[in-house]
This record gives structure tokens, sequence and C-alpha cells, in this order.
């Protein structure tokens, strides 16, 4: 298969992916309520982030080029889905700014207001918390918020046993 349609199928998954968190985030707001709704599905996330991190801990707790090369090489998509700008890397940090977020781009189309996809983005990039957290770095991540440019702004800094 050529790679055009492939990668018309990979952000179609990642709309995809965007869509069944939207439902599950709707779902549980609606029995739960919306702080504990948050709160369940980031513990899910962050656990599964985990489990990515598995795959950076070769890496840690302050190799942060080589980590830079293996996240950013490993992108779905490549970095037109994502867009990543390295701001820094350097012995003391990793900052990357994402202009661009499938995820987010599925919840505008599909009419999420601001404030609720500001919550999705949260929820959605507890992820990078758990992966980079398990591969033995510190993260902060600064997700998107109205009025706000881009999506995710990861600053990645050594772990604590470095």
């Amino acid at each position: 298969m050529e790679a055009a349609p492939l990668r018309a199928q990979l952000k179609a998954q990642l709309a995809n992916r965007a869509l069944i968190y939207l439902e599950a985030y709707d779902a549980l707001a609606a029995e739960l309520g919306a702080e504990k709704a948050e709160e369940v599905l980031k513990r899910a996330i962050y656990k599964r982030g985990t489990a990515v991190g598995e795959a950076f801990k070769r890496f840690g707790p302050a190799d942060l080029v080589g980590l830079r090369d293996a996240f950013i090489g490993g992108l779905p998509g490549g970095p037109d889905f994502f867009k990543p700008e390295v701001k820094r890397c350097d012995a003391g940090k990793l900052e990357i700014q994402f202009h661009d977020c499938p995820l987010k781009s599925a919840w505008v189309a599909a009419g999420v207001p601001d404030e609720k996809l500001a919550t999705l983005c949260r929820i959605a990039g507890i992820i990078d918390n758990g992966t980079f957290e398990a591969a033995g770095f510190a993260i902060e991540n600064r997700t998107w918020t109205p009025g706000k440019e881009g999506c995710c702004n990861l600053h990645i800094t050594p772990g604590s046993t470095a």
C-alpha cells in the first residue's frame, strides 16, 4: 500500500482515539461528575503511558538527546502530524512544543467547546507524564488552554537518580 493512504488511515485512527476519549469522558462525567471522570481517565491513560515509557528507559534518567531523537523519531505519522518544535535540548532540559495534534483537531472538528477541549487535552496529555516518568525523567506537560496556540508543551528534565 502507498504511503498516502496509510497516513490517511493512521490520521483517521488517531481521530477515532480522540472521539473514544470524548465518549468515555462524557459517559463517565454523566455518571460520576466531570472532576471524577477526568481523574479516572487520567489514571488509565497515565498507566498506558508507563507501558509506552519502557521503550525509553535506556535513556533515563539523563540522556535527553537520545530521548529526543527516539521520541520524535517514533511519533505516529512522523513530524507532520504533531509538528514538534524542539525549543531546547541540553543536559538540563528537553522542551518540545507541539504545533498540531490529530486528537485536538478531531475534537475541534466535533465542535467541542474550549473549556471541555482543555479538559480533554489534559486527559490525553497525561500519557506523556506516564511515558517519561516511567523512563526515569521528570516532566511538566503544559497542555493546551483557551487562547493558546498549538498543543502540548513538554518540559522534560533528568530524573531524580541523575
